[in-house]
């Protein structure tokens, strides 16, 4: 029961960071989702810093690496969003825009996983 809760919390503070970070930023561009981005982004960078240090051993327990990885992150980060404004870009023809808006998000949050990993080693 402490896992669900703990999966619970951390969800709900990442959904709640997401909508008012979505909310702020997704008007800004025309066609790229910013808000959207930033926080899938954000929450590889996280996913990825988890990850190293969880690795090193003992650093964060199995609640904390669960609450802030599938809590915090699952919330936080939105794929099913991702594929959502994806499919309105192909929709109305934009192919221009949704191949920057996928390709951009993929390989950024590739670098932000690694980037992550390399931060985790510096402590």
């Amino acid at each position: 029961m402490k896992q669900f809760l703990l999966v619970f919390i951390g969800g709900g503070f990442g959904s709640f960071l997401r909508f008012i970070i979505g909310k702020t930023f997704n008007d800004y561009f025309q066609n790229f989702f910013l808000g959207t981005f930033i926080v899938n982004i954000i929450g590889c960078l996280i996913i990825g810093f988890i990850l190293g240090v969880s690795m090193k051993g003992n650093l964060l327990s199995k609640d904390q690496i669960l609450i802030l990885s599938t809590g915090f992150c699952g919330g936080f980060t939105t794929f099913s969003a991702f594929t959502l404004e994806n499919h309105g870009l192909l929709q109305s023809g934009q192919l221009l825009h949704f191949s920057f808006y996928t390709l951009s998000s993929i390989a950024a949050g590739v670098l932000a996983v690694v980037m992550g990993l390399w931060i985790s080693r510096l402590i």
